[in-house]
């Protein structure tokens, strides 16, 4: 794919993942390399995978990281277990996992609200054999209406993200509309109508589904977007997406949100997996 200011531009804000990209970076030095790139925005997967209250010091340190960087957190993630590696999620497991998810939520929304950061994003966590999965779904909701309520006191939304089928096979949320029905689920529960819905092309187009007909269906109903070319989860350019057309149908819909860029770099240095985006655009 050509650079997008060769073809047209985009009216979208973009903001990096620190979770995937500069991850060759201690935690706290990563804001400033997404700054040195060209980023104001970063986002972030909770980056404490054992700790779901994690000591003020290490929250102290990462907040003022993002200061002296200078970039704004667009988003960050609930408590979701082993993330990165096989966990997706921990809201919906009952026992210990849940029990850590719910000690997270209000860490989670205070350091949100502390920074400014105004999306929150749950994970619903993989199906656990021998537990009915209206159990499982029962608990779900109860904490997703949590956490809700918790984004809501950090004048933030609530995320919740459909995954892939093929790379999550346990895991229940695997197309749009099924996340979606979860979205309205948890604003039912709460009323707060706070919920919203993790519009991440990739996963969607590893499921197969219809890019250009979520965005025209969905996108009203959608709090963050995030993108990876597909297959293989690199930047635009190394695979099949057309992000040039995806662009322009989610602006034409109506969504002016933040794009996050959540690839992988690939074999190189992370600051070199950004050809595909001109620096005025960053």
């Amino acid at each position: 794919m050509a650079p997008l200011a060769e073809i047209g531009g985009t009216e979208h804000r973009f903001s990096v993942n620190l979770s995937i990209l500069f991850t060759e970076l201690p935690l706290l030095e990563r804001p400033a390399a997404a700054a040195a790139a060209g980023f104001g925005a970063v986002e972030l997967w909770w980056p404490w995978v054992d700790a779901p209250v994690p000591p003020q010091d290490e929250l102290d340190a990462l907040r003022a990281a993002l200061r002296a960087a200078g970039t704004q957190l667009t988003g960050l993630n609930f408590y979701a277990g082993q993330l990165p590696g096989p966990d997706r999620g921990a809201l919906s497991l009952p026992g210990e996992e849940s029990e850590r998810f719910r000690a997270n939520v209000d860490v989670a929304a205070d350091f949100a609200r502390s920074v400014g950061c105004t999306a929150l994003n749950a994970l619903y966590g993989n199906r656990v054999p021998g537990v009915p999965e209206a159990q499982q779904d029962e608990l779900a909701l109860e904490n997703l209406a949590l956490a809700a309520r918790a984004a809501d006191r950090a004048d933030a939304v609530l995320l919740v993200e459909a995954l892939n089928a093929p790379e999550s096979p346990d895991y229940p949320l695997v197309s749009a509309p099924k996340a979606l029905e979860v979205v309205d689920a948890v604003n039912a529960a709460t009323g707060l109508g706070n919920a919203r819905f993790l519009m991440d092309l990739y996963h969607l187009a590893m499921n197969g589904e219809d890019l250009p007909g979520v965005i025209a269906s969905h996108a009203a109903a959608t709090g963050h977007v995030q993108i990876a070319d597909c297959p293989g989860r690199g930047a635009p350019g190394t695979g099949e997406l057309d992000f040039t057309d995806l662009f322009g149908r989610l602006s034409k819909a109506g969504y002016d949100g933040w794009v996050g860029l959540e690839y992988k770099p690939g074999d190189r240095p992370s600051a070199s997996a950004f050809e595909w985006l001109p620096r005025p655009l960053r």
